[in-house]
């Protein structure tokens, strides 16, 4: 019958496959996980893995999909309500560690996943910047779409960066430890205006006429 329900222990043995994938190909990359290993991290059988996913390019497509949900649907509630709240914050936190080590071995391997984690990452902060959130100001900018994909890689680094990061903080980022370090100089950063006025304007007027360099001349024949 088609309509028949997976059993609740069914559903969990695919959640921890999934979240074992998650670790196994953010320590060994795509290409050094291996279903057998993902299993035994799982604590389940090689078949069992392949019951659920069939394949290893299927368990990482499902992978990628849960993590671009995943940062997607935290981002939105950390914005609409999540912010001050310290329990969201924590779990948050829980979630996000094992996709932030998938998606810095992602970035760093130049799999199939990185570029698709990055435009979607773009295209959600440019319909969020957009549309606004409470708390945040909209942006004056007149290139919305420039200004989120480079917001976007300024967040994606201090992934990618992690393990610098956390040398220099001493602490692990990807722990709540140091995470709080982390966001904490992060919020200081955003709540700073670093820069006057007058100086983002005499910048701007300086970027404005800039003569093109050697390299843009040959682009441009």
């Amino acid at each position: 019958m088609g309509g028949r329900r997976a059993p609740v222990e069914d559903l969990t043995a695919r959640a921890r496959i999934r979240d074992a994938a998650l670790l196994q190909f953010a320590e060994h990359g795509v290409n050094g996980a291996t279903i057998r290993g993902i299993a035994e991290a799982a604590g389940v059988s090689p078949g069992l893995v392949q019951h659920h996913f069939g394949t290893k390019e299927e368990l990482r497509r499902a992978c990628d999909a849960y993590a671009i949900e995943t940062i997607r649907r935290t981002k939105q509630r950390a914005l609409e309500e999540g912010m001050a709240d310290p329990g969201f914050l924590s779990m948050a936190v829980d979630v996000a560690l094992p996709i932030q080590r998938y998606v810095a071995r992602a970035l760093v391997d130049g799999s199939p996943a990185a570029a698709e984690l990055f435009d979607d990452a773009v295209a959600f902060s440019e319909e969020l910047l957009g549309r606004g959130a409470p708390g945040m100001s909209r942006p004056t900018t007149s290139d919305l779409h420039a200004y989120a994909a480079v917001m976007t890689a300024m967040n994606f680094g201090l992934i990618v960066l992690h393990e610098h990061l956390s040398r220099a903080l001493g602490a692990d980022t990807l722990t709540r430890e140091g995470y709080r370090r982390l966001a904490s100089a992060l919020l200081e950063i955003h709540a700073d205006n670093l820069l006057s006025p007058e100086l983002v304007e005499q910048a701007r007027a300086a970027l404005r006429h800039m003569p093109p360099g050697p390299s843009d001349t040959e682009h441009g024949r």
